[in-house]
């Protein structure tokens, strides 16, 4: 009997495994499209397509004003998810191909993130991210793949211009 046992936690362990490892096999950046409902009684901000299947906990970030960039901060083993609560902000996601010393040459993916249309963004793993707030009032959810524990080994960090200046620029239309 205390076999089995172990064996059906073995078991479900591996399913675990398998489940993240489906999910972090996409190898590109993309956004899983939300919506907005609103009626008399007020609104509701959904994105129904995202399951948190392999998600192990999540956090929230806010930066004081406009100005500051978080960035970059990338990991091997590990890919996120952000939700804008509320506010709009510029998150730039680019591929790491080597964890010293990346390519200045990787091309970087731009993402305008708001509350107004609600999406998730999936940073997938050996990617490195960085964001930057684009209205006082914004607030991001990340979901992560890995515990704090399991991220530990696999943090890399990069400074905000290492792949150029410009990336952070609002771009006026």
């Amino acid at each position: 009997m205390e076999k089995n046992r172990f064996f059906l936690v073995d078991f479900f362990a591996l399913m675990d495994n398998i489940i993240v490892n489906m999910q972090t096999d996409i190898q590109e950046p993309k956004t899983l499209d939300g919506n907005l409902s609103i009626d008399d009684r007020g609104n509701v901000r959904f994105v129904n397509g995202f399951d948190f299947a392999g998600v192990k906990r999540f956090y929230q970030v806010e930066n004081h004003d406009t100005t500051v960039i978080r960035a970059f901060h990338g990991h091997m083993k590990e890919a996120k998810y952000a939700y804008v609560v509320s506010g709009a902000v510029l998150i730039c996601v680019v591929p790491i191909d080597n964890k010293k010393h990346p390519s200045k040459n990787a091309k970087v993916e731009r993402f305008i993130l708001s509350s107004q249309k609600p999406s998730v963004l999936y940073i997938p793993l050996a990617h490195a991210n960085g964001f930057k707030s684009l209205t006082d009032d914004t607030k991001i959810i990340f979901f992560s793949t890995s515990t704090v524990d399991e991220s530990k080994g696999d943090d890399y960090r990069f400074p905000h211009n290492y792949w150029g200046e410009n990336i952070w620029t609002v771009e006026n239309r």
